[in-house]
C-alpha cells in the first residue's frame, strides 16, 4: 500500500522494540529526515543503550525536530513512540508551526518483535520489551483521537506536494465521471542555452508542440525586465504582444493572451489598437488580459510614471470602459476618472464580435468587483479551497449588478513539474531545484507530481469551479514537459466558450 504523505510533515513512529521501526524509517526516507532518539543517546552518553543519557537525548530530539519543523522539512521520529507526554509534546510543535503530524503504528505480532530482539547484539531484556508489548496494546487504539491527521500503518512511502495528495480518489472520480476544463500554456522566460538567436526557433516549437497535444490558450507575461520570481533581471524579456503576433504566425487554433497586461504601461487607445491589430492577424483568437502593474523598478527603468494603487485602479476601470467602446461602431468620445478620449476610433476592428477582457488579481474588495460589473473572464491563484473563497465573493458582487456569475469565464494560473514516474521526478526536482531550497520546499512550490497526479490536482480545481487552467512548466527548455503534460489534458474533456475552442468557422473545420 502507497502511503501518500505531504511535504512537509511530521511522522510520529510508534510500536515496541523489534516492530521494525528503524528499518522501515532507513527505507522510506533520507538519513537527515530521521531523529532517531537511540542515535542522540549515543551522542550526548556513552552509546545507544545508554539509558542515563536518555534524558538529555530527548530534550535534544525536541529541540532538533523543533527547528526542522521552523524550517519547513519533513521530520520522521523514530522513536518507540509509546509515551503519552512524548506524542502531546510533538504534536504541540507541528500545531506550532502549522506542519501535519502523522502517526505510523507497528502492529507487528509479539512472537515477531521476540524474535527480532533475541537476534539482536544487544537485545532489550525480555521484561521490558513485554511491558513495550503490552503498552502498544493500550495505546494504538487512542492514537487517532491524540490529533494526528492519520494513523497509518507502514506503507511504501511518497513525500507530495500537499496539493496532490488525495488525487488517486480525484482521478478515479474524473475517470468515472468526467468533468471538462481547458489547458492554457503560460511561457513566462526566454533564456535558453542557445542564446538570443535560438529564441525564435524554440518559441515556434513549443507553440507548435502546445498546440498539437490540446492546449487551447497559449499566454505570456507583460514585462519589460524578468521579474524576480521567474529569474535574474538580465534573463532575457521579449515584449508581449510582438511575441504574441509570432505565435499567431505559427499557430492555427490556440486562444492568445498577455496575463495580464499592465494597465500603467500603455496609453489605453493604443493598447485597444494593438489587441484589435492581434485579433485581426490571429483570426479572431485574441484575449486581452489586463491588470493594475506591480513591478516599480520596471516602471524605474524606463521611465513610466507608476501612480499609486488608487489612481491604477482608476486607470484600469477607465481602460475597462473604453475598450468595448473602441472596439465597437463608430468614434464615440470618452470621458473617466483619469482618462479622456477624444475619439474612441479603431479600424479595422477586432473580427471577434467581442474580445474577451480577462482581468488579473483575486483582490476582494476591488478586482473582483471590476470582475463583476465588467469583465467576461477573472484569474485566480491558489488551491481549489482558495478558489471556492474568491468565486463566492465573486458572485456576490455579481449580485450587486445583476449578473449572473455564469456569464464569467473563470481561469487559474499556477505552475506544474510533472514526469512520467516517480523516480524521474524526484531526479528532476534535484535537478531544479535552487541550492539554498530543500527538495520539498521546492517540490510544493512547482506542485511536482507524475501526469497521474496532475488529473487529481486539476480535477479538483475543476471541481471548485475552474474552467480553464493556465500551466507554467519550471523548465521549459524543450518541450518534453509540454509531451508529458498531453496525458492530464487527455483526460478532460475540452470546453468550447470564449476562452476554448474552437474559436472561429476556421478553426472548426481542421
Amino acid at each position: 500500500m502507497e502511503l501518500r504523505l505531504p511535504m512537509p510533515c511530521l511522522v510520529v513512529l510508534v510500536g515496541p522494540s523489534g516492530s521494525g521501526k528503524s528499518t522501515w524509517a532507513a527505507g522510506n526516507f533520507a538519513p537527515d529526515q530521521i531523529v532517531s532518539s537511540d542515535r542522540l543517546r549515543a551522542m550526548v552518553g556513552l552509546g545507544e543503550h545508554d539509558q542515563q543519557a536518555s534524558r538529555d537525548a530527548f530534550e535534544l530530539l525536541f529541540q532538533i525536530v523543533e527547528r526542522r519543523l521552523r524550517r519547513g522539512l519533513t521530520t520522521v521520529v523514530d522513536t518507540l513512540g509509546l509515551d503519552d507526554e512524548t506524542r502531546e509534546r510533538l504534536l504541540g510543535l507541528a500545531r506550532a508551526e502549522s506542519v501535519p503530524a502523522y502517526a505510523i503504528g507497528f502492529d507487528t505480532p509479539a512472537k515477531v518483535c521476540r524474535q527480532r530482539n533475541r537476534a539482536r547484539e544487544r537485545p532489550v531484556p525480555a521484561k521490558v520489551l513485554s511491558a513495550q508489548i503490552s503498552r502498544w496494546s493500550e495505546v494504538k487504539d487512542r492514537l487517532v483521537e491524540e490529533g494526528f491527521v492519520a494513523v497509518r500503518p507502514p506503507g511504501r512511502v511518497r513525500l507530495l506536494p500537499p496539493a496532490l495528495v488525495e488525487s488517486p480518489h480525484l482521478a478515479e472520480r474524473q475517470s468515472r465521471t468526467p468533468l471538462a476544463l481547458d489547458f492554457g500554456l503560460q511561457i513566462p522566460s526566454f533564456t535558453w542555452d542557445d542564446g538570443p538567436a535560438a529564441i525564435g526557433p524554440y518559441l515556434r516549437d513549443i507553440a507548435r508542440a502546445a498546440e498539437a497535444v490540446g492546449f487551447s490558450s497559449l499566454w505570456v507575461m507583460d514585462h519589460f525586465l524578468q521579474i524576480p520570481m521567474v529569474g535574474p533581471e538580465w534573463h532575457d524579456m521579449l515584449d508581449s504582444y510582438t511575441t504574441l503576433g509570432f505565435l499567431a504566425a505559427h499557430t492555427r487554433r490556440v486562444r492568445l493572451g498577455v496575463l495580464v497586461t499592465g494597465v500603467t504601461y500603455r496609453n489605453p487607445a493604443h493598447l485597444g489598437k494593438i489587441v484589435a491589430t492581434l485579433d485581426v492577424l490571429s483570426e479572431g483568437r485574441a484575449v486581452c488580459g489586463l491588470g493594475l502593474g506591480w513591478f516599480e523598478r520596471e516602471h524605474r527603468a524606463y521611465g513610466w510614471e507608476f501612480p499609486d494603487r488608487a489612481s491604477r485602479y482608476a486607470l484600469l476601470e477607465d481602460t475597462l470602459q473604453l475598450l468595448p467602446l473602441l472596439w465597437g461602431p463608430g468614434s464615440p468620445s470618452f470621458r473617466g476618472k483619469v482618462l479622456s478620449v477624444p475619439e474612441a476610433i479603431c479600424y479595422p476592428r477586432p473580427l471577434q464580435e467581442q474580445v474577451p477582457i480577462l482581468i488579473g488579481g483575486s483582490g476582494e474588495r476591488k478586482t473582483l468587483r471590476l470582475v463583476a460589473r465588467y469583465a467576461d473572464a477573472c484569474n485566480l491563484f491558489g488551491d481549489a479551497a482558495t478558489v471556492g473563497r474568491k468565486l463566492e465573493v465573486l458572485a456576490a458582487h455579481c449580485l450587486t449588478f445583476d449578473r449572473d456569475p455564469a456569464e464569467i469565464e473563470v481561469t487559474h494560473l499556477g505552475t506544474a513539474l510533472v514526469a512520467s514516474s516517480p523516480t524521474e521526478l524526484a531526479a528532476e526536482i534535484d535537478r531544479l531545484r535552487p541550492r539554498s531550497s530543500s527538495a520539498e520546499a521546492y517540490a510544493a512550490r512547482v506542485n511536482a507530481g507524475t501526469a497521474a497526479d496532475q488529473v487529481g490536482r486539476y480535477r479538483e480545481l475543476a471541481e471548485a469551479g475552474v474552467q480553464t487552467a493556465i500551466v507554467n512548466f519550471p523548465d521549459l527548455t524543450t518541450t518534453r514537459p509540454i509531451e508529458h503534460f498531453a496525458e492530464v489534458i487527455a483526460a478532460f474533456p475540452s470546453r468550447p466558450g470564449r476562452l476554448g475552442f474552437p474559436t472561429n468557422v476556421a478553426d472548426a473545420e481542421i
